[in-house]
């Protein structure tokens, strides 16, 4: 009894610890947009504010979609609004939308029993990650950790690097190994690259119970992450993460605020940028994180996203 009050105890001061980031910008004025997003949208002939009234009447108008994404958020604890902030963000800044829900259904279908794999070169990135260098990351007890420990070798050893007679691009794991088709490219409602589905596939795995994702079966993450309902799982898993990251390591709560998680959904990387931001913090830095163009969108708009609920 005294042990469970000890522990009830220091669970409530790790509690208080927590502070609860308020919703809302940061910033008075939406921050730029990079270059290459003006660039894609300009090509389509479009703009953001088109782009954003597409998405908008696609989730206004799909109630199976917004039920979808209701059932998947409460499934993982989280707000609904952080995935309609994510969904909205991608398909304003990065991509176009599709109409119907279906059109995302028959896109993923395509890619079904197509023949090809993640690699650099000859060598696939299962024989990559079995090199010496990674032997660090072996036991690590989760995907995430353990894709998470493989990337940061990369950038230690790799990146940029003549390895063994190898030179390696100075680019993004996820660019040079697990994009077959051209480098930054994204998929699917949710927009999710494949590492990012490898390293989360443990967690939709324990709590949507889609089968986990193997490396070296390529069609199958791209599969999982074309189709809407396991890419609605891959989303609400991130931003859970995400909120969890900021909770564990720089003390933050910013589950009230949907333009932070969809800036880090944007962005990725939380627990590194989480572990930044503590130590700003600490250092007389800014008092709470700032979100992007993409997240100031979203809560630019907050009122609006929220009656789509």
């Amino acid at each position: 009894m005294l042990l469970a009050s000890v522990l009830s105890l220091s669970s409530l001061e790790a509690q208080a610890d927590v502070r609860r980031m308020p919703e809302g910008n940061r910033n008075a004025e939406q921050p730029n947009v990079p270059g290459a997003s003006v660039r894609r949208t300009k090509a389509g002939k479009t703009s953001f504010d088109a782009k954003y009234e597409k998405v908008h009447r696609l989730l206004a108008s799909d109630r199976k979609l917004m039920s979808k994404i209701k059932s998947t958020a409460a499934a993982y604890g989280i707000d609904p609004i952080h995935m309609i902030g994510a969904i909205v963000g991608e398909h304003t800044y990065n991509v176009d939308a599709y109409d119907r829900l279906q059109s995302y259904y028959v896109k993923a279908a395509a890619y079904a029993g197509d023949s090809f794999r993640f690699g650099y070169e000859d060598e696939t990135v299962a024989q990559f990650v079995a090199r010496p260098q990674f032997a660090e990351c072996q036991g690590k007890k989760n995907s995430y950790a353990l894709w998470s420990c493989r990337e940061n070798v990369w950038e230690k050893d790799f990146r940029g690097k003549n390895v063994g007679g190898i030179s390696y691009p100075n680019n993004r794991f996820s660019a040079v190994f697990f994009q077959p088709f051209f480098a930054g490219q994204t998929f699917g409602l949710g927009q999710i690259n494949p590492l990012t589905a490898l390293m989360l596939t443990d967690m939709v795995s324990r709590v949507s119970g889609y089968q986990r994702l193997d490396e070296n079966d390529a069609a199958e993450v791209y599969q999982a992450i074309m189709d809407p309902d396991q890419s609605l799982a891959y989303m609400a898993a991130s931003i859970r993460h995400s909120i969890d990251a900021y909770r564990s390591i720089a003390g933050v709560d910013i589950s009230d605020n949907p333009g932070i998680t969809s800036t880090l959904y944007n962005i990725g990387n939380p627990d590194q940028r989480a572990a930044a931001f503590a130590a700003r913090r600490n250092s007389g830095g800014a008092e709470w994180p700032e979100e992007n163009y993409y997240g100031w969108l979203v809560n630019d708009k907050l009122a609006e996203l929220r009656a789509l609920l």
